[in-house]
């Protein structure tokens, strides 16, 4: 019986071809057995090593007795090791054709050393039973699209800490904890999916996680790889889908990295104009080589196959697109036509999208993409890149700008919450609100906010309110949900403590409101209706800097329709009507005042309003945003004179 691990001559022409999806189980480190013995299989990509080994604790790391073989001249070099396995720490000495000797972590390996220590370990990820056959088999028959997505970014490191020692310099809880406690909040506050930042092994914290250097290895900071595979089955029984985030665009010079692997740049370019991003100091992927585009494809599919990730958020996709990218005149090089675009990453995304597409439909992929890049979420057969959603940082920055002014500047950039609309379905949007946006003196996004801070607590739930009824899926950083003071710093935990106070504790529990509020109505989530989905009541109001709209299920039916109304500014307004389009009562689902949990209803008033037929009279509060729900209208046919509207006579009960 072959052995499922070792290298054929077939492995070798479809790694060549950059089509050998399932590399990974071929390269790197594999816990079986050979010939009745257990023991060890590696492999490793080196075509240009004079001699390659294998050191470890297990012979003292010395590699003379463990040599390594080329097979068919494909640049893979193979070692049967017997009676070694699971938690054994290793690494590849390379010997390059000038005689130097470097040692390398596995770049496909599966576990690393906890740093500093930078070795790879060898773990066996084949024999963990997974529990969530009903999730994979149900997301595989959904249309993720009219599904709500309500994402919570995470930092598992600095989520939450807990010293339990004095030796204990991190304080990290691990994968198995967060399982309980992570999966429990994420599932009690209403958010439907949850992004893992900085699980790709890496050695530095505060780079925090996009520094990748063990592609195929979840950090080792929170347990072992089966740990990690135990918290994503926990996310999946809760019903929370997994994002994970993946940076193919760069990676660390690190010694023991992939920088110059094999003495030469295997997998960067070796132009350094396009092999390196001189404002990162990192190195840059080759995409031209078949090798490489397959070792990131599959490395993509390895995350959804192997840990059951449910998507990707792509990191720093306009970097890769673009030539010129963080350069100046004569860092660069054009492409062949002359211009900036890089050719080769726009063919490695439509692969990757493609492949992704035909083998695991329920996967999506995210590109964080800055640009007005067009068609980035369009199928490549129409031309475009293939992603399944992209963020909307044109709207990130635009929201963010109008609501860091004071309320008395706010009438003059009125257009800026209003723009995003003019191209919100122009491609398949998530609108951020990201770690990115409350570090580097950039401000929480509490203190963003104008005014007094009874103000900035107002203002801020009503932004969030305008977020939610906003076309665009949802995604929140931790510690926003309960408006953190602190901008975000990777080395502390959250400061969890402030729910002690009755203001940050009620804007966690008005996220949580807004969050369930989004999953329970379908014109809130369904994306696939496109503009007619999102109606404006009132997009110019600028002088009173009040926005109202509708969202639909379906177009122009009204019947599970819900409208919005947002104020903000600190002014009262008494009189304030809206239009709406049919008579009947309006009930009100939610409002940002603090502590009116009244029902409250509406009843529509005949006479023109808005350019509708009909009114609803709703004074506002300071800073007051609301959410309504239109009257549910049953359609009945008119009654023909043939059928009798009279019930049968008989005689009536005492």
């Amino acid at each position: 019986m072959e052995n499922r691990h070792v290298i054929t001559k077939d492995d070798c022409y479809l790694f060549g071809k950059g089509i050998h999806y399932e590399i990974y189980n071929k390269l790197g480190a594999h816990v079986t057995e050979m010939n009745g013995v257990k023991g060890t299989y590696f492999a490793v990509w080196a075509p240009n090593a004079a001699n390659v080994s294998i050191v470890g604790d297990f012979n003292g790391w010395i590699g003379n007795n463990h040599n390594m073989k080329m097979e068919n001249q494909s640049g893979i070099w193979e070692l049967f090791i017997p009676e070694i396995g699971e938690g054994e720490l290793y690494k590849y000495a390379i010997v390059t054709k000038t005689g130097d000797t470097l040692f390398k972590a596995d770049p496909y390996g599966n576990w690393a050393e906890m740093r500093p220590g930078n070795a790879s370990r060898i773990a066996d990820i084949d024999t963990y039973q997974w529990k969530d056959d009903k999730w994979i088999q149900q997301k595989a028959r959904e249309n993720h699209y009219e599904q709500p997505m309500s994402i919570y970014e995470v930092h598992l490191g600095s989520w939450r800490k807990e010293f339990k020692n004095a030796e204990d310099e991190d304080g990290f809880y691990d994968y198995k904890r967060l399982a309980k406690e992570l999966v429990a909040y994420v599932k009690d506050m209403g958010y439907t999916h949850v992004e893992l930042m900085g699980i790709l092994e890496h050695p530095f914290d505060g780079s925090w996680g996009y520094q990748v250097v063990g592609y195929y290895a979840p950090t080792s900071r929170y347990g072992a790889p089966k740990d990690f595979m135990y918290l994503i089955d926990a996310f999946h029984k809760a019903g929370i889908a997994v994002i994970l985030d993946w940076v193919p665009a760069h990676f660390p010079r690190d010694a023991h990295g992939l920088a110059m692997f094999d003495g030469t740049p295997l997998y960067e370019y070796a132009d350094t104009r396009k092999g390196e991003h001189p404002d990162w100091g990192t190195k840059v992927f080759d995409y031209s080589k078949t090798e490489v585009s397959n070792f990131l494809i599959a490395n993509a599919l390895f995350w959804v196959e192997k840990y059951h990730i449910d998507g990707l958020r792509v990191d720093a996709v306009a970097s890769m697109l673009y030539l010129d990218y963080g350069r100046q005149d004569g860092q660069w090089v054009p492409n062949i036509h002359g211009d900036n675009k890089n050719l080769e990453a726009i063919e490695f995304f439509k692969h990757l999208s493609s492949i992704m597409r035909y083998r695991n439909p329920r996967a999506y992929v995210i590109a964080e993409e800055s640009t007005a890049w067009p068609k980035v979420t369009m199928p490549p057969e129409e031309g475009g890149l293939g992603f399944s959603y992209k963020w909307n940082m044109g709207w990130m920055h635009d929201f963010l700008e109008y609501t860091k002014l004071d309320p008395y500047f706010k009438k003059g950039a009125h257009n800026m919450m209003t723009f995003a609309i003019t191209y919100a379905f122009s491609e398949n949007f998530i609108l951020v609100l990201s770690h990115d946006e409350v570090v580097h003196l950039k401000c929480s996004m509490l203190n963003k906010m104008p005014g007094y801070p009874s103000d900035k607590f107002k203002n801020l739930k009503t932004a969030y309110t305008f977020m939610m009824g906003h076309p665009g899926r949802k995604l929140l950083f931790m510690g926003q949900e309960f408006a953190q003071l602190q901008e975000w710093s990777e080395a502390r935990a959250l400061d969890w403590y402030l729910l002690e106070e009755p203001e940050h504790k009620d804007m966690q529990e008005y996220v949580k409101k807004l969050l369930h509020m989004y999953k329970k109505y379908p014109a809130l989530h369904t994306e696939t209706k496109g503009y007619s989905a999102f109606q404006w009541i009132n997009a110019d109001d600028r002088t009173r800097s009040i926005f109202s709209f509708i969202r639909h299920t379906t177009e122009r039916d009204y019947k599970n329709s819900v409208g919005f109304v947002c104020n903000f500014t600190p002014m009262e307004r008494p009189d304030y009507a809206v239009g709406v389009p049919k008579a009947g009562t309006y009930k009100r689902i939610i409002t940002t005042e603090t502590g009116d949990t009244a029902e409250v209803s509406y009843k529509a008033v005949a006479g023109e309003c808005d350019g509708f037929p009909y009114r609803l009279e709703i004074p506002l509060r300071p800073f007051e945003s609301l959410a309504f729900e239109f009257p549910r209208v049953i359609n009945r046919k008119p009654k023909t004179k043939k059928e009798s509207t009279k019930k049968p006579a008989g005689k009536k009960k005492k």
